[in-house]
């Protein structure tokens, strides 16, 4: 029976590749990287851009090492203009992002992991090639394909409900939430990019059609009458 790198087979490998991200949470298991994986990165449309945001919670400290009180209302505004900076830059740069979640893991596999998915896998070999030679916050970036498309099987599903009892150190993600406000106003700019970009196809094609229609006078309206005369002769209708 044929294995991979890992000494694992193929329906094993399979299932590694789905679970890479829901480990159990054990000191004794080796946590693997999406680097150890054999999977055809061209074939995802993820990207993953590695450690790229702080929480100021985690490390806001004073002068004597004491960490700092940081609010909730503070820590939500740092933490909407971080996210719409990279969703926006994302967008306007490389192309329509479908779905841009952030991990508020403290793991060193997961801490500050940013994950954008593209609608097209092309935007996201794009992204990761430029975006490698590139810095934030005054610290190099580091971007790859990831194979993770179905966030919600990589999820914590406790984090969410605010059950979680391994904080921070959990394997599974610890998907940061944007504030509503932000997510409407990210979102629905796509949905109205999107209805702008509809209506405009129809304007051009029902130019084109009026273009076919003739060249001046009433031939438009002939050849109109000409297309009614035939759909009624093969539709029996008078």
């Amino acid at each position: 029976m044929e294995t991979d790198v890992l000494g694992c087979t193929t329906n094993q490998h399979l299932a590694r590749k789905r679970c890479c991200c829901k480990l159990a949470c054990s000191r004794d298991q080796p946590v693997l990287t999406f680097r150890q994986l054999d999977f055809k990165k061209n074939d995802t449309n993820t990207i993953l851009i590695q450690n790229i945001y702080r929480n100021p919670q985690n490390s806001a400290q004073t002068a004597d090492g004491s960490h700092c009180a940081v609010s909730d209302v503070e820590m939500q505004e740092h933490y909407d203009e971080f996210f719409e900076e990279v969703f926006t830059e994302m967008e306007e740069k490389y192309g329509e992002v479908e779905e841009m979640n952030v991990c508020d893991n403290l793991g060193d596999h997961l801490v500050g992991n940013v994950y954008v998915k593209f609608r097209r896998e092309e935007d996201a070999e794009k992204a990761v090639i430029d975006l490698n030679n590139r810095w934030f916050n005054g610290q190099p970036i580091h971007a790859e394909l990831s194979p993770v498309t179905d966030f919600r099987e990589a999820c914590c599903r406790q984090y969410e409900m605010g059950e979680c009892t391994r904080g921070g150190f959990c394997n599974f993600m610890h998907l940061k939430p944007i504030s509503r406000e932000l997510r409407r106003e990210l979102y629905g700019r796509r949905r109205k990019k999107h209805r702008s970009r509809s209506r405009s196809r129809e304007r051009r094609s029902r130019s084109r059609d009026r273009g076919r229609g003739g060249g001046g006078g009433g031939g438009g309206g002939r050849e109109r009458d000409r297309r009614r005369s035939r759909d009624r002769e093969r539709s029996g209708r008078f």
